[in-house]
């Protein structure tokens, strides 16, 4: 991967973007690919959609969704601690102990998920998984007034955005669900706006948001763009770890490059435009079968209007929905020259019909 592009991915990652509060995080997407397309637009409801060759056709529209689970302050203890709820589907095992970021209108600002420790819990209250309601964050700022001169009730918090780099191309992170998907979806636009020869296609790259809370930013976007064809880059289940067994959730490796799915949520025509796009252009993939919707905003895209011909394409991510998610960054770069290479071979002429 090319140092710039390296750079915004780790830009992406590194700030916030909570489920209805994504536009910190849609700015970099803005000023990243600002110079290399048509046009930026930005929508009512926060969706960034980079346009490329708009008279084309078919229209295509990727759609990487920017959104992170993340929480919102719900309440302000009289002692200033902060309960709070979330934001997206947690694992509560994982959020216990974990150091988080609060962002304030003043900036982010540090605190630390708690409960009371161990040796003052009974036998039962040790075995128990708390709730999130049942912990609290603790900022040290002291008493409620002290707290609430920086905190507002409903302010978002991440855990805290940091970029580990581990050994053989991996690297760990909170929110790679789903913003290397973004990653995808824009750098595609970036490749084919510096080698189109012969696009045919009109491209609207989507940085969706709310993805986390019911595929809302796709929803919308898909119904104002209109498109013919439409890719959603996600991420999916790495099955490479322990205590995962292959033959409930498939095989699939970090390091072996894009998962293409295939299922009653993905066109037929799509997918094998997919597989023949990634053999001409020598690149490794695996295929996922998914037997329903998918729960990725290509489930939206699909049934959108008259019904769109969806595909999806997907990054495989270890320990998803924690703050150590871990993914490859070759299967990352090969997922944006997989959408590059499959939206130059799109034509007019094409037919979706299965």
């Amino acid at each position: 991967m090319r140092d710039e592009s390296q750079a915004f991915l780790k830009s992406l990652l590194s700030t916030p973007s909570v489920s209805g509060f994504e536009q910190p995080a849609q700015q970099v997407v803005r000023d990243y690919i600002g110079a290399s397309v048509d046009r930026v637009e930005t929508d009512v409801h926060g969706n960034v959609t980079a346009v490329l060759n708009p008279d084309g056709r078919p229209r295509v529209q990727f759609a990487g969704h920017v959104d992170q689970i993340g929480f919102m302050v719900q309440h302000i203890e009289d002692k200033g601690f902060i309960r709070f709820s979330g934001v997206g589907g947690h694992d509560a095992q994982v959020v216990l102990g974990q150091g988080v970021l609060i962002w304030t209108t003043e900036g982010p600002l540090p605190g630390v998920v708690a409960r009371k420790p161990v040796h003052l819990m009974t036998a039962d209250d040790r075995k128990k998984v708390p709730e999130l309601h049942e912990m609290w964050i603790d900022t040290g700022l002291g008493d409620a007034e002290a707290v609430k001169a920086k905190v507002r009730l409903g302010d978002p918090i991440t855990w805290r955005l940091d970029v580990t780099d581990l050994g053989g191309e991996l690297i760990a992170a909170p929110g790679m669900d789903d913003k290397v998907g973004t990653f995808v979806c824009i750098e595609a636009a970036r490749l084919l706006a510096a080698d189109g020869a012969g696009l045919q296609a009109g491209v609207y790259a989507v940085s969706t948001v709310q993805e986390e809370i019911g595929l809302r930013g796709a929803t919308t976007s898909v119904y104002r763009i209109h498109p013919q064809v439409a890719i959603a880059a996600d991420v999916t289940w790495a099955t490479d770890h322990p205590d995962i067994k292959a033959g409930q959730s498939g095989e699939i490796k970090l390091g072996a490059g894009p998962v293409i799915a295939r299922g009653p949520n993905i066109n037929p025509r799509v997918f094998e435009k997919l597989v023949a796009a990634a053999d001409a252009e020598g690149l490794a993939y695996q295929i996922q079968p998914v037997s329903r919707g998918t729960g990725t905003d290509a489930n939206a895209m699909q049934i959108s209007r008259g019904g769109v011909a969806t595909g999806l394409i997907s990054i495989p991510n270890r320990y998803m929905h924690s703050p150590v998610e871990v993914c490859h960054l070759g299967d990352i770069e090969g997922c944006a020259r997989l959408l590059a290479a499959f939206t130059r071979g799109l034509s007019p002429d094409d037919d979706y019909t299965p």
